[in-house]
Formats: C-alpha cells, sequence, structure tokens
C-alpha cells in the first residue's frame, strides 16, 4: 500500500473522531412541514436539504408517504431549505431562521416543471414520485418501462463501488449480470454476460450515445469511462423499442450515465489506498449554479491511479480527466457539453491467466516474470491506450408539444499493443499491434405529444475509419518485420432512421408499434501480408473490398398501469449486429458471399411494483437468435458465408427491494432460464442456469455500509470444436463497503468523507473460465489456460469537500 496514502487516511480517520468528540453541543430547534405539489397532493420521497448559510453544512431528509419531514435539533442560525422531487420544479430559495427551542414550520408547494428536456435512457424514470422503498433501491426497475429494465442510481456508484472501480462494477448487481476481473476491480479489461449474451452482442452507450470499437462492438467499452465519470446506469435485457439506436442491440444494451451537477459550489480531493499498491488520487471541482439566474453549471475532475495488480507484474496507470458544462439557454432551451480524455498503460501477454500447470506452480495469480529469458518477461509485454469522448447536446421545447433533441459527438481509441510468444523469444516471436479508430456521429431526436399519444421519431448517422495491424518484431530491440501479419483500414458508414407512435388508448394504457431501419457500409484496404491472413496478393500491394448490411427491426409492446405505483407491460422487439471486419480475413481477401447480420427476436412480458416499504420487478422472456455462420471456400479460393443455425433463450428474473426499518434495507434478485443451440440441445457458453444477488445495507444521515454479493450457477464453455466441453461450477462474490461522512468539521471543511472497500471478502480463487489446450479434448490438461478470480482486496478511501 503506498505510505504516503496509507499516512493520509489513517490521519483522516483520528481527525475525523477526534472533531467528533470535540464538537460542543449548541441550543437546537427544529424545522418540520409538508411538501405538496400544485393540485396539493402530498408528494412521497420528496429530496429537502437544510443548508447553513454561515457554516454551509448539509442536513437531508425524505418526505413521508404523507409528504412531510422533520430536522429534530437544528443548531440555530440562518437556514436555506431547498426541495427536489422527480417531474417537479424544484425549489431552492426557502430561508428559515432557527431559534433555541422553537419550532420552525416550513411548508413547501412544488410546480410541474414546465420543460423537461427528451431524454431517452435516465436514472430517474417513473412518471410519479418514487415511494420511500423505491428511493433506497440500488437497482430497479421503472414504472414508465416498456422492457425489461434495471436502474441503478449514482448513489451506489459512490457508496457501494471501489474508488478504481470501471463500469462492470456498477451494473454488477443487477438480475442475471455477471462480470470478473482476473487482476482486480478495475485493473483491466472485464468480462460481461447476461441472458447468455457477451461481449460484442449487446450495446453500450454514454448519455444514449453508442460508442463500440469498430471491429466488434463493446470490446474496448472499459478504457472510455472509469467509474468516477459514472452517475449511475440502465440495464436494457432486450432489443428496446424502435428508437432504441445501437449497433449490436442483438442482446440488450448498456446505458451508463454522466454525473449529476451540484448547485453549490463544491471542491472536492479524495485519496485511497490499499491491496497490491493500488492508489488512486482524485481533484473535483464544480461551480455550482453561475452567471444570470444561476443558468451555467460546470464539473471537471482529474484522477491518478496505479497499481500493481493481482496477476504477477501485471501493473496499471491510469490518468483520466472530464469535464461537463451545462446552460440553460432559455426556460425552454438547455445546451449540455461533455469532453473526457483516459490515458492507460499497462502490461499484457497473448495470454489472460496462467496455464493449470503454472498455477499449481507458481499460484493462480501467476502472469508475467522478471526474468528476461523467459518468453513472459514483462519487459516484453506492454500496453499503451488512450481514448477521448465529446459530445455537444441541445434540448428544446418548441411549443404545440413539440420537443427537439440533438446530439453531435466524435470519440478516438488507440491501443499500442506490444506482446512476445508464451513459448520462444525469436527476431519475429513478438507482435507489434495497432488498434485505433476515430467515430463522428449525430443523434437527432423529434418527439410531439398530444391528446391521441406521442410521436417520435429521428435518426442516428456516423462515420468510423480504422487502422489495424499486426507486424512480426523482435521483444530484444522491437524492430519490426518487413511483412507484417495483418493490416487493414476500413470505413463504416451507418444510418439508422426510426419512427414510432405510441397511442394513448386510454390514459392507463399504451400501445406502441414502430419500426428501425439499420444500414452499414464498410469500404476496406487489406494490404499484402507474410500469409497470416489474406497472402501476398500476387504481388498487389493491397486489395479492395466492399460490404452492405441492412436490416429492418420492428418492435410492438403494450403498456398498462394498473395503479398509481403498479404498471406492466409486454413486448416484441428484434435486434441485430453486423459480421466483424473479419470476414475478409481469408486469403486472397476473396469473398464470394458475405453474411448476414445475425438478428435476435425478443418476446417478453413484465411487471414492476413500487410500494411504500418494498419493490418488486418481475419478467418472463424468451429469445430466439441467429448463431454465428459458418464458411466454405470454393475450388478458385472463393470464400462463401451461410446461417449456422439458431438458439434460443429463456427465463424468468425478478428483482425486489424490502425496507426492514432503522435504516436497514435488503435487496434480493434471482434468475433462471437456459440458453441452447436448437439444433442439439447443447448449452450456449457463458450463460449460466441461475444467478442469484443479495444486498443488505444501511444508510442514515453519517454511515453507509452494504454487504453485497452475487452468486453465478453452473455454465458451459466450448473447447473450440465442441459445444458444452468444459463446465464452469457455480462461483460466488461478496463484497463489503462501510462508508462514514463528517458534516463540517472545520469553517474551510465541509464535510470528510471516509470508507473502507473490501472486493471478494471471501477471498475466492475460483475458475471462472477455461481455455482447453487442445479443441478435441474436454479433459483437464497441464496446457489449459485458466481464468482465475483476484483474491481479495481491501481499499481505504478518505475525502474532503471544501
Amino acid at each position: 500500500m503506498n505510505k504516503t496514502l496509507q499516512g493520509l487516511i489513517v490521519s483522516s480517520f483520528a481527525l475525523a473522531m477526534v472533531a467528533q468528540a470535540q464538537t460542543p453541543q449548541a441550543p437546537t430547534g427544529t424545522v418540520a412541514g409538508t411538501i405538496r405539489d400544485q393540485d396539493r397532493t402530498a408528494l412521497a420521497g420528496a429530496e429537502v436539504t437544510l443548508t447553513n448559510l454561515a457554516s454551509h453544512e448539509a442536513l437531508h431528509r425524505v418526505t413521508s408517504g404523507t409528504g412531510e419531514y422533520a430536522f429534530p435539533e437544528v443548531p440555530t442560525g440562518r437556514y436555506n431549505l431547498t426541495v427536489k422531487a422527480i417531474g417537479m420544479k424544484p425549489a431552492t430559495d426557502h430561508q428559515v431562521t432557527v431559534a433555541a427551542g422553537k419550532p420552525v414550520q416550513a411548508n413547501v408547494r412544488l410546480v410541474s416543471e414546465r420543460f423537461s428536456a427528451t431524454v431517452h435512457v435516465t436514472a430517474d424514470q417513473d412518471a410519479v414520485t418514487p415511494t420511500i422503498a423505491a428511493k433506497a433501491a440500488i437497482s430497479q426497475g421503472s414504472l414508465t418501462a416498456r422492457s425489461a429494465q434495471s436502474v441503478v442510481p449514482e448513489s451506489f456508484v459512490k457508496e457501494f463501488t471501489n474508488p478504481v472501480s470501471d463500469y462492470s462494477q456498477v451494473i454488477q448487481m443487477t438480475p442475471g449480470v455477471f462480470s470478473y476481473n482476473t487482476n482486480g476491480p478495475g485493473l483491466g479489461q472485464a468480462s460481461i454476460f447476461f441472458r447468455g449474451f457477451a461481449d460484442g452482442q449487446y450495446t453500450m452507450t454514454f448519455e444514449g450515445i453508442p460508442f463500440q470499437d469498430t471491429n466488434t462492438p463493446t470490446h474496448h467499452s472499459w478504457a472510455f469511462f472509469p467509474g468516477a465519470f459514472l452517475g449511475g446506469a440502465v440495464v436494457d435485457r432486450s432489443p428496446g423499442s424502435a428508437t432504441t439506436i445501437g449497433p449490436a442491440n442483438f442482446g440488450g444494451s448498456i446505458n451508463l450515465l454522466s454525473r449529476t451537477l451540484d448547485p453549490n459550489e463544491r471542491f472536492s480531493l479524495d485519496g485511497s489506498a490499499g491491496t497490491w499498491n493500488t492508489s488512486i488520487v482524485t481533484a473535483e471541482y464544480d461551480t455550482g449554479n453561475f452567471g444570470g439566474n444561476g443558468a451555467s453549471n460546470f464539473l471537471g475532475n482529474y484522477s491518478h491511479m496505479a497499481s500493481d495488480g493481482y496477476q504477477t507484474y501485471n501493473a496499471q496507470a491510469q490518468d483520466a480527466l472530464s469535464g461537463k458544462y451545462q446552460y440553460a439557454i432559455s426556460q425552454n432551451t438547455q445546451l449540455t457539453a461533455f469532453a473526457s480524455y483516459i490515458d492507460v498503460r499497462s502490461n499484457t501477454p497473448s495470454t489472460k491467466g496462467p496455464t493449470r500447470a503454472q498455477a499449481a506452480q507458481y499460484g493462480d495469480n501467476y502472469l508475467l516474470t522478471g526474468d528476461p529469458t523467459q518468453p513472459n518477461y514483462v519487459g516484453y509485454n506492454w500496453y499503451h491506450i488512450t481514448t477521448d469522448f465529446e459530445y455537444v447536446g441541445l434540448t428544446s421545447n418548441l411549443g404545440g408539444g413539440w420537443k427537439v433533441d440533438d446530439k453531435l459527438y466524435t470519440y478516438d481509441y488507440h491501443n499500442q499493443e506490444n506482446y512476445n510468444s508464451a513459448t520462444k523469444i525469436s527476431s519475429t516471436s513478438a507482435v507489434d499491434k495497432v488498434n485505433g479508430y476515430r467515430t463522428t456521429g449525430n443523434i437527432f431526436r423529434l418527439s410531439q405529444d398530444s391528446s391521441l399519444g406521442t410521436f417520435r421519431a429521428g435518426l442516428w448517422s456516423e462515420l468510423a475509419n480504422t487502422d489495424r495491424y499486426q507486424v512480426p518484431s523482435s521483444p530484444l530491440t522491437w524492430v519490426d518485420s518487413p511483412m507484417p501479419n495483418f493490416h487493414e483500414t476500413f470505413s463504416t458508414l451507418l444510418l439508422q432512421p426510426f419512427v414510432e407512435y405510441e397511442f394513448k388508448v386510454t390514459s392507463d394504457f399504451k400501445v406502441t408499434p414502430g419500426v428501425k431501419y439499420s444500414t452499414y457500409k464498410q469500404d476496406l484496404t487489406q494490404f499484402a501480408d507474410n500469409g497470416k491472413v489474406v497472402g501476398n496478393l500476387g504481388g498487389a500491394p493491397d486489395v479492395k473490398n466492399s460490404a452492405r448490411y441492412s436490416t429492418v427491426l420492428p418492435a410492438l409492446d403494450l403498456h398498462y398501469q394498473f395503479a398509481q405505483h403498479w404498471s406492466a407491460y409486454a413486448q416484441y422487439a428484434t435486434g441485430d449486429t453486423i459480421p466483424p471486419s473479419g470476414v475478409f480475413d481469408v486469403t486472397g481477401a476473396k469473398v464470394a458471399t458475405i453474411p448476414d447480420p445475425t438478428k435476435a427476436r425478443t418476446t417478453q412480458v413484465g411487471t414492476v411494483y413500487k410500494g411504500a416499504w418494498w419493490t418488486l420487478d418481475f419478467d418472463a422472456y424468451s429469445i430466439k437468435f441467429d448463431n454465428a455462420y459458418s464458411s466454405t471456400t470454393d475450388n478458385n479460393g472463393n470464400t462463401s458465408y451461410f446461417a449456422n443455425g439458431t438458439s434460443t433463450t429463456k427465463g424468468v428474473e425478478a428483482e425486489s427491494t424490502i425496507l426492514l426499518g432503522g435504516g436497514f434495507s435488503l435487496y434480493l434478485n434471482a434468475t433462471s432460464g437456459s440458453a441452447k443451440y436448437d439444433a442439439t440441445g447443447l448449452w450456449v457458453q457463458n450463460a449460466p442456469k441461475d444467478t442469484e444477488a443479495i444486498a443488505l445495507y444501511y444508510q442514515n444521515y453519517d454511515w453507509s455500509i452494504g454487504l453485497m454479493g452475487k452468486r453465478v450457477g453452473t455454465m458451459y464453455q466450448d473447447n473450440g470444436s465442441t459445444h458444452q466441453a468444459v463446465t464452469i461450477d457455480p462461483f460466488f462474490m461478496p463484497n463489503l463497503f462501510i462508508n462514514y461522512t463528517l458534516k463540517t468539521p472545520s469553517a474551510k471543511v465541509k464535510q470528510i468523507r471516509l470508507k473502507l472497500s473490501v472486493n471478494n471478502l471471501n477471498d475466492s480463487h475460483a475458475i471462472v473460465g477455461v481455455s482447453p489446450a487442445a479443441a478435441t479434448t474436454s479433459v483437464p490438461a497441464p496446457g489449459d489456460y485458466l481464468t482465475i478470480l483476484a483474491a481479495r482486496s481491501v481499499t481505504f478511501s478518505a475525502g474532503f469537500d471544501f
């Protein structure tokens, strides 16, 4: 553990305890009241904040089912009262004076938002004020959702994830979703699976903007957005509606949300130190509302993370910088801008885990060595990744029920990777590898609300340019060979127009048909190589190919609101994903017939209930989806692709939050189902028979404590030629988080935040993946490569708000 950070954290704990012990008891009064809307209806679950105007100390409450709140024992002084509720315009300028022994009655009436931007992925989707149980949930469905969704709030990211986590830890507790990282949380690329779908078979978005590797969707998503950038997530375990855009809605979508901006000025410093010399330091500044009428707000942060990692010599270093700006141009129009830059350096071999023999000899964390005579020497294996992501969004209420939402964006990924053969050292045993792309696009959405329903239409357009190569090289000198193993450049033009109409059959019953047209055009240039991929091309320097993929994707859903806090839906939706550019990675790049896009057809029903003290989300689904294609090569060397059958995944999913009282809550979810090839009845790999999650957590004004874990049931992996060849036994991944906040320890420090994070609490070293040494057997062999859970890690954190 970094000694400086360790000392800082220990000192912070001591300072917090001393400050708390020495704080004198001042005279107090009480502040209480009722929060109602413009129709005088009580607002349950409204957030009430009481801020001391002199010390900036803030107290927080959530209104009861009758809209009531109370602050007992409030120190005397002048305070500002702020009230927020979903769908209502915040009240921010109510001031009260607290005198010793005197009660203050402060009733506030909120009015509906006169303007609400067109938001298609949001952490607060419910049309009604959430109940107390809904406010406490760490994952839940939405009453307005038309498919199986789980919404993870920003509070979960702050309180129940490790400071170095990436998005995989943010969504880990949602139903059916599971991930693991062999080097420790946030210390490398995590694998994500749900409903039998793996990386590359679902869309990822940030603020509604899809982002993906141009060769295979989502493959490099972890390098764009560390946990500190995120304000929650929405996991949609279906292709979504016709207006749900993305390159791989085949399996669903993971939608990441940006941080919310603070209306009050704040400067924060955070430091963390933990196992494997893992440390992260973060500086963050929020301007609060500024400018005319407080129309502007900006949040910027920078962090530096370093770690030796769990695996031997797999060190990590990451610098991350981001900024978000919002400006209310008028009451009806808002501008949002976001920019980020990430720089990641690490060590990685061509294999991501030890063999059985290596694990038995050196331990299950064996990966690289410090011995330069060995092919897996750390100096022969490294990578450097840089990414940036920018967008400018404009939302406006045009009048007459018409709203427009437009986002112009660009992002870049550049991965310089160098790795050596796992078995030898020679002048050509290493690989100099680059994968880089720049993507620019625009998302235009138009909607209109009327007494008949809601019309929605738009267009997603995008252009990406990619350069990829792998060149044999010497690990001793990094002098490249004249001819590459592989080199290609290509551009991808994507267009997805969409339209749907949400018919309001009654005030409670809505039917929404829609259709999306997905089309891609790829223009590829593949360069002559040493025979690994396309060959010497008969002496020509390169060969050009072009591919077009088009799919019509209809959707239909029904939504019924039984009561204010109970709804149900039924949905039929289609999704697709196009083949990677690798379809042209054949001798001579000669392809006679390109494969069709693979499609998924999802049917599901579900219900969402939010009671005062408990919530329940339940869904049942059946998905028929296309398998990966196969190919044949004729006597002239032309390759043709053909369909390879279908699979079916089906099951049930449920999640629930139960308020136990006294600040305690219990969260539960479970899934049960199957994912099998229709022709053989064998299991699709990485599709568990069942998953379960449980979280017991306690939250009050100073403490937030959570003990939570995910269990993954039996699943199977292939051996390269045979399905269901390797059995992966069930495994369990529990985590513990303890947060303590000391309010106003001094005039200059608003609060001190202390945190203990323990990942893999039970120190499980379960094998969660096997790559067999031979493609013809499933019998355990010394050469099998293993994917093993990283050991227990402990992190201490201290944060200061000024």
